[in-house]
Formats: C-alpha cells, sequence, structure tokens
C-alpha cells in the first residue's frame, strides 16, 4: 500500500468511527420538476419569456399569425437575401411558391449531399415544441422537420413555430416528445467558447438561427 492509500484509508476510519452510532441521515428531498409542477404561464406572458430567451441567445425572431406565415417567411428570406433555400418535406406554407418566384425552394427528396447543403443560402422547418423558459427549439425529425442534418449544415436556419407548440418547462417538452426519434435541441445559434473563451458562431451548426413565431 502506498502512503497515500494509507492516509487515505486512516481518514476513512476516522470518519466512521466519528458518526457511529449517530443518528441516521435525513432522506434528500426530492422536489423534482415534473410536467405537471409547471409555473402558470399561458397566451402571450408564454409567448413573450420565448422571445425574451431568444433574443438572449442572440437568436432572430419576428411575430406572425399562422395566416400571415408565407409573407413573414418571404420577408425573412427576402432580408436575409437568401435566394436557394432548402424546405423540409410537409412544410410549405400556403402561397410561398407564388408570393416570390425570385425564392428558390429546393427539396430534399432524394437527400442532398452535404457538398449540395453547405451551398444552399438556407433552410426552412417546422419544429417538435418550443421551450419558453431556455429559449430552445426541439425538432424531432417529424413531418416539415426534415432529417437532423438537413438543420444542421445551411449556414441560416429559419423555423417556424405556433403559439400551440410552446411550453414552458423542459419537463412539459420531454412529456411531448418521443425519446427513440432523433431529438435535435437548438438553443439559440451554434456557438463554442473553448477557444481562449472567446464566442465563435457557426461551428456545429447554423451562424444564424431565425424564428418566425405565429399567434
Amino acid at each position: 500500500m502506498s502512503p497515500a492509500d494509507g492516509a487515505r484509508e486512516e481518514i476513512l476510519v476516522r470518519v466512521q468511527t466519528a458518526v457511529a452510532g449517530g443518528p441516521a441521515p435525513a432522506p434528500p428531498e426530492r422536489a423534482y420538476r415534473t410536467a405537471e409542477r409547471a409555473p402558470a404561464l399561458a397566451g402571450d406572458e408564454l409567448l413573450e419569456l420565448l422571445v425574451d430567451r431568444l433574443v438572449d441567445y442572440r437568436a432572430l425572431v419576428r411575430r406572425s399569425t399562422t395566416a400571415l406565415v408565407a409573407p413573414s417567411v418571404v420577408a425573412a428570406l427576402s432580408e436575409r437575401g437568401a435566394r436557394r433555400v432548402a424546405v423540409a418535406e410537409g412544410l410549405l406554407p400556403a402561397g410561398l411558391d407564388r408570393l416570390e418566384p425570385g425564392i428558390d425552394l429546393v427539396g430534399d427528396d432524394p437527400s442532398l449531399d452535404p457538398a449540395a447543403l453547405d451551398r444552399l443560402d438556407g433552410v426552412l422547418t417546422g419544429c417538435a415544441v418550443a421551450i419558453a423558459e431556455t429559449g430552445t427549439i426541439v425538432l424531432d425529425g417529424g413531418t416539415g422537420q426534415g432529417r437532423r442534418a438537413l438543420s444542421l449544415v445551411p449556414d441560416y436556419h429559419l423555423v417556424v413555430v405556433t403559439a400551440a407548440q410552446v411550453v414552458a418547462t423542459v419537463p412539459q417538452a420531454v412529456a411531448r416528445l418521443d425519446p427513440t426519434r432523433p431529438l435535435t435541441w437548438i438553443s439559440g445559434p451554434s456557438a463554442t467558447s473553448d477557444i481562449e473563451l472567446d464566442r465563435v458562431e457557426g461551428v456545429h451548426g447554423p451562424r444564424t438561427l431565425e424564428v418566425i413565431l405565429c399567434s
């Protein structure tokens, strides 16, 4: 036994001797947050919290309505200068293809290869759920969301979120999600501060995240 091991054993023996015969510790409190223990947020208050968190994460936010989502998409893409944009299968806001002929909407069937995805100006998807407290958008590969690479390779990600998809907390979001699906959790643009604590965006995904929030 090394001197370090001997010292360790001596410390453990002393601790055991000191606590021997003492009262048993009280069981730890486990008041975990659950989907049922969510804050009483709803309506505009819930949406405003989501907007606040998204902006704090340096995401762009555009408020709209379900009826005006197509013009909002066109406005976002036009301001971005995005002319060639992938659209996840199952998501094509009514009238979008007629409002702006200069925007080339690209499908992903058959799947675009990484080089083709990288040449796009951006991607348009929906989402599975949005979490107000954390400003997180979750995609599960369902209808209107596309495969994971579709939303990770292009430098600009435009995502449509409806009010019905917004929940207050992570436990509420987890309760809505299927854990067997490919879940992508997005909190703002892709970024890292690993090197010298300097924030660098666009490392593991899109450099710019823009959210159209429809109420």
